[in-house]
């Protein structure tokens, strides 16, 4: 907790956060919306059943569940990133992406989900660690040898699949074998995605290197429109994705310990201190201003450091949700 809001305090250009510069839920009437569908973090509202409307809010979620409080230009944060990435991947795999009108917003193909996300780990971190430290040594079909240790580096990036969660449920593990069994994703497809994955990955560990940091783990998603396969949702935000950073990474692990990271992580280290994990029963902490403010200055950090540029927020000042409906408005009608 003290670690968490001494950081709000250490980027002094940006030490004023704007706690009510919220957008936490929308209720747009989008002409020929055909659905809607809000998730833990987003809003999506299909058009023609054609095109979808990713409206990217400032909520937040740990161990899948949505935390009391928004953070301040998170959701601008996440959907710059993505959108960064989405474009400089293109050429990779094909990904559902058209235009992103709002810095909140990316306007995309409507395309049916697969039901499994693909995360690709390049370091025993997280998760994974904490299954490997109570004895596991086969995670999701992929064996992990003995001896390893918090944050070590895997001989080569591991495909660790997950199913995707219904309205409230957990993600949970599984393998690629039990994938293709249960038919969940047909052989050909599969091969494609673990192929994709990797290449991201790696494009994504490139650009990271470049900015002084190490793309530790991230998940991928992927959909289709009739045969054909794209990547969808976001891309190595911190909401999906890990980052280390890499000048202190060997020093740190040496000494066996803790690395200094931008990710969600830090989020749900915070709740485990307060004795959440999402599990029955349990209560979520409050969140005090300070703490919103430290995850913010967090996101932001990340945003500087994964692009190389100062943020700079592109809302207008008390009149996000109208913006947001008149450039959605606008740029559907340009479809």
């Amino acid at each position: 907790m003290e670690q968490l809001c001494q950081r709000a305090y250490k980027f002094l250009q940006h030490s004023i956060i704007d706690l009510m510069k919220q957008i936490t839920e929308t209720n747009f009437t989008f002409p020929k919306c055909t659905n809607f569908y809000r998730g833990k973090v987003r809003d999506l509202y299909t058009i023609e059943d054609q095109f979808v409307v990713m409206v990217t809010t400032d909520r937040i979620s740990a161990f899948d569940v949505v935390l009391e409080k928004g953070i301040p230009y998170k959701g601008e944060v996440l959907n710059r990133i993505a959108s960064l990435f989405l474009d400089a991947t293109a050429n990779i795999v094909p990904n559902w992406k058209i235009s992103t009108p709002h810095p909140m917003v990316t306007i995309g193909y409507n395309c049916t989900p697969l039901p499994i996300e693909i995360i690709v780990r390049g370091y025993l971190t997280g998760s994974s660690y904490r299954s490997y430290r109570g004895g596991a040594r086969d995670i999701c079909g992929v064996a992990i040898p003995n001896g390893m240790r918090e944050h070590q580096k895997f001989e080569k990036p591991i495909i660790t699949p997950t199913t995707k969660a219904e309205i409230g449920g957990h993600d949970t593990d599984i393998s690629k074998e039990e994938i293709l069994s249960k038919g969940l994703v047909g052989e050909s497809d599969y091969n494609q995605i673990e192929e994709w994955a990797l290449a991201l990955f790696k494009k994504g560990s490139a650009m990271a290197k470049e900015r002084g940091l190490i793309l530790v783990d991230t998940k991928y998603e992927f959909g289709k429109i009739g045969d054909k396969l794209y990547l969808i949702d976001e891309i190595h935000t911190p909401d999906s994705s890990r980052y280390f950073y890499a000048d202190t990474y060997q020093e740190l692990f040496d000494r066996g310990e803790p690395q200094r990271q931008l990710s969600k992580e830090f989020v749900r280290e915070w709740l485990m201190d307060q004795g959440f994990q999402g599990r029955e029963g349990d209560s979520l902490p409050p969140m005090g201003d300070r703490v919103i403010e430290s995850i913010s200055q967090r996101y932001i950090e990340l945003f500087e450091k994964i692009t190389a540029l100062p943020f700079k927020s592109e809302l207008s000042s008390g009149q996000e949700l109208k913006e947001i409906e008149q450039k959605v408005i606008e740029a559907l009608s340009q479809l």
